[in-house]
């Protein structure tokens, strides 16, 4: 009864439900690329605008690639990063319902790069 394998399936609805909500942070974030002063967190001492462009890149170009499965396992490591990043340096002191997110991103993305995009990805095509 049980004998069909769901793993592209699953793995799809991974891709795209993961990258579709990561979007939901970065997309907003966008707009703040174009203000006259950038005000963005700057946790590694890069500067707030190049700290802004990586997290744009780890929260919207990586995903947007994800989504549709092109190139999926170089573009998981972006958000990877980004994440990380938001866990280890901007999370790292506050209580674990402000950490939560960055760690189930990070699982998320971590399981798609090592398990691939699946058949149904423009990488299968």
């Amino acid at each position: 009864m049980f004998t069909k394998n769901y793993n592209d399936l699953a793995l799809a609805i991974l891709r795209i439900g993961t990258s579709a909500m990561m979007l939901t942070h970065g997309i907003p974030k966008i707009e703040r690329l174009f203000a006259e002063v950038i005000q963005f967190p700057d946790p590694l001492g890069i500067g707030a605008s190049t700290s802004l462009a990586l997290v744009l890149i780890g929260e919207v170009v990586g995903p947007i690639f994800v989504l549709f499965g092109f190139r999926t396992k170089l573009a998981a490591i972006f958000p990877m990063i980004t994440m990380l990043v938001a866990f280890f340096f901007v999370h790292l002191n506050d209580p674990i319902a402000k950490q939560e997110k960055a760690i189930l991103f990070f699982m998320a993305f971590l399981v798609i790069f090592l398990a691939g995009p699946g058949k149904y990805s423009v990488d299968k095509k």
